[in-house]
């Protein structure tokens, strides 16, 4: 029997088998697909990610491979991309995305890693490689699971050897639902709610040389506003070899109504992705279209009995805002740590119920994020006055009144230029991506109130609150060797840190460390393990000298205390508050 049991061998799933690896989890990963992702789909992959993506040792390959940070500093708004006038291509719009790559101070101190970009279909192969290398054999291709039920004790699966066309049956303790909701969730019965074919999009991805005509080198994504159509498409740089106008992939997105049978149509699909960038007779190659519509829905529930659902199983977004997979990969960043403190028998199996009540309001607020972040980007056109339908001429003479400096545009250029800015929404939403905090029985509270923000989107606010992540500081130890918190939070083990006086919280993690996966260390700017030369972690830990904060191994904070009181009691107390009477030691 294996521990855990993994369906689907995409972002949430890979990821999961590589944390569970870490973990020492015994685990099989199938994926009925022959090979990782032939789709681009996804691409950004923000700070939180990453995160998680060092720890299991591949974020410097995927930095060396993805978008070089220069190259993603803004979005752009265009009118058109090329066509017989000095009008087509004009940028008309710009907003800073995702820190501006690497200028903005709030986005640099909020984490050890930096926000990159990556297209699915080169990160994939990243992911399984790592993932191969960690668990040799259990990853598993061409492995299609046809059935499985469930009892108290663990899952039966059958799983069919696509290659050898043979039937076998797999049994492990539980289930992790990767497969995008394809067989799983349907066979239990769970519904996903919420907005459904909001728009119709077919998504082309070509090899062009676009450099002639995508200015810019500094912009990651071009919106084009097409006053000849009356239509918009969207354009971001693939690479692989070089980025920006120099990129030798591009995938081109076009919108299309419900009820457009051209959408359905591969040669006018091209036709129409010719007359929208404006270069009918252009060398270029289409790889592949696609086919999809914006939605945004979540599951009803997250966990059934003994299997859980992750990524697009649980919940599935539009593509604006990019928090789909990083919402995957943080599924499983939430859960492998529990199942591991489950299975080695240093929590009672109801830590897993936090899984849900954790998981499932912060996805769903990422997926409302996403469909808004959609819809507000026909806020713009309007405001740009392009009606659908109407004369290209009549299109274009609103166009031109962004630009001419003419005192009877000006109310409407400046109308334009607000909606544009208020698309931060998407490129800035610095405390949805990395700001969000959890309330379960894994969290114990310490009775002080959320802190004040005035933008609960765009500003995130560190601070070592219970559920918040775990605010960035860079310490020192005494030969100077600079090190983040975070690089303090081992696999599986929860970190007491205490202030600079906490000495009584050090004799009492010492007496529990037998029992629990803990660990503890002294942090303080003027005395400690560790230093904190400009008291950042000062600033956001929220207690004195005497102090302490427990870390979850998610890096989240756990429970925090202003006072070292019988030290050994209070804490454990909390961690068999959060974990349950451990089963093993």
């Amino acid at each position: 029997m294996h521990d855990v049991l993994i369906v689907g061998g995409g972002g949430a799933g890979l990821t999961a088998s590589m944390l569970l690896s870490r973990l020492g989890i015994d685990h099989l990963l199938i994926s009925a697909l022959p090979t990782t992702s032939v789709l681009p789909k996804a691409h950004v992959l923000n700070q939180r990610t990453m995160e998680i993506l060092a720890e299991l040792g591949i974020a410097e390959t995927i930095y060396e491979r993805g978008t070089p940070p220069e190259q993603m500093r803004y979005s752009g708004w265009y009118a058109g991309l090329a066509g017989p006038t000095g009008d087509y291509g004009r940028r008309f719009g710009l907003v800073e995305s995702w820190g501006c790559g690497g200028l903005s101070n709030d986005w640099a101190s909020a984490s050890p890693q930096s926000q990159t970009n990556l297209p699915q279909i080169r990160l994939e192969p990243i992911l399984k490689a790592r993932a191969e290398e960690l668990a040799p054999g259990r990853v598993r291709f061409g492995h299609e699971l046809t059935a499985f039920t469930q009892d108290a004790d663990g899952v039966t699966a059958t799983v069919l050897d696509r290659d050898r066309g043979q039937t076998i049956e797999v049994r492990a303790r539980y289930l992790l639902a990767c497969d995008g909701g394809r067989t799983v969730g349907r066979q239990l019965g769970i519904v996903m709610e919420g907005a459904r074919d909001l728009a119709r999009i077919a998504t082309v991805h070509l090899s062009a040389d676009l450099s002639a005509y995508a200015r810019d080198p500094e912009v990651l994504i071009r919106w084009l506003t097409l006053p000849h159509t009356s239509g918009g498409a969207t354009m971001v740089p693939m690479g692989p070899d070089h980025w920006g106008p120099d990129s030798e992939e591009w995938v081109v997105h076009l919108n299309y109504a419900a009820d457009d049978p051209r959408s359905l149509d591969d040669e006018k699909v091209i036709a129409d992705l010719r007359t929208a960038l404006g270069l009918p007779d252009h060398p270029l190659t289409v790889h592949l279209i696609t086919r999809w519509s914006i939605e945004g829905v979540v599951a009803d529930r997250f966990r059934d009995g003994r299997v859980f659902l992750l990524g697009d199983a649980a919940h599935r977004h539009p593509p604006t805002g990019g928090l789909g997979l990083n919402s995957a990969i943080h599924d499983a960043a939430n859960l492998t740590w529990k199942l591991a403190a489950v299975l080695h028998g240093h929590a009672h199996e109801r830590l897993l119920n936090t899984y849900e009540p954790e998981r499932k309001p912060v996805t769903a607020r990422n997926v409302q994020r996403s469909v808004e972040n959609a819809l507000n980007h026909t806020v713009t056109a309007q405001a740009a006055g392009i009606v659908p339908g109407a004369d290209p001429e009549a299109n274009w003479r609103q166009m031109r009144r962004l630009w001419s400096g003419l005192p009877v545009d000006a109310e409407h250029a400046r109308a334009v230029h607000r909606a544009i800015a208020s698309q931060s929404m998407e490129f800035n939403e610095h405390n949805i991506e990395y700001g969000y905090t959890y309330t379960s029985a894994a969290i114990v509270p310490d009775g002080t109130l959320e802190p004040d923000n005035p933008d609960p989107i765009r500003l995130y606010q560190p601070c070592a609150r219970p559920g918040h992540p775990l605010p960035h500081a860079w310490l020192e130890d005494d030969h100077g060797h600079r090190l983040s918190v975070h690089d303090l939070v081992r696999p599986g083990r929860f970190l007491l840190i205490t202030g600079e006086d906490g000495h009584d919280w050090l004799q009492a993690a010492a007496k529990l460390a037998d029992v629990w996966p803990l660990d503890v260390v002294r942090v303080g700017h003027p005395d400690g393990d560790l230093l904190d030369p400009r008291s950042t972690w000062t600033r956001h830990r929220g207690h004195g000298p005497v102090g302490a904060v427990l870390v979850r191994p998610d890096r989240f904070i756990a429970w925090r205390a202003q006072e070292a009181t019988d030290a050994p009691a209070q804490l454990s107390q909390t961690l068999q508050s959060i974990l349950g009477e451990a089963t093993t030691s």
